[in-house]
């Protein structure tokens, strides 16, 4: 699993790529902070597209950012997943509190809600 940031504005960027399992979770989690501890973002987009496998190690991974932003008035957007991996998301239920795009990064998503 490889993750690569940017920062645009006031969003942080992370185009995750590879499998996001119980072996992954915790490098994934471990850069997430690390760039969001020195990024200070407002919004985090998580682009999916090259995530082949989630499990939910990677759902905790991304509750857990998902509620530090919240408690900061901040937010996650979840880009791209391919469609085993917005199943697992619309059955855990963070296709409820989180929004997700079938959209790239090329889009500005400043005002998205």
């Amino acid at each position: 699993m490889q993750v690569f940031f940017s920062m645009e504005k006031k969003e942080l960027w992370a185009r995750v790529k590879g499998e996001v399992d119980l072996e992954s979770a915790d490098h994934l989690r471990q850069e997430l902070e690390a760039s969001l501890d020195h990024a200070r973002p407002e919004v985090l987009l998580l682009d999916l597209e090259g995530v082949t496998f989630m499990d939910s190690s990677g759902l905790g991974v991304i509750l857990g950012r998902y509620r530090r932003l919240k408690k900061q008035g901040g937010r996650v957007v979840i880009c791209r997943p391919q469609p085993q991996v917005r199943r697992l998301l619309e059955l855990s239920g963070l296709s409820k509190i989180m929004t997700i795009l079938s959209e790239g990064p090329e889009r500005k998503l400043g005002g998205v809600e």
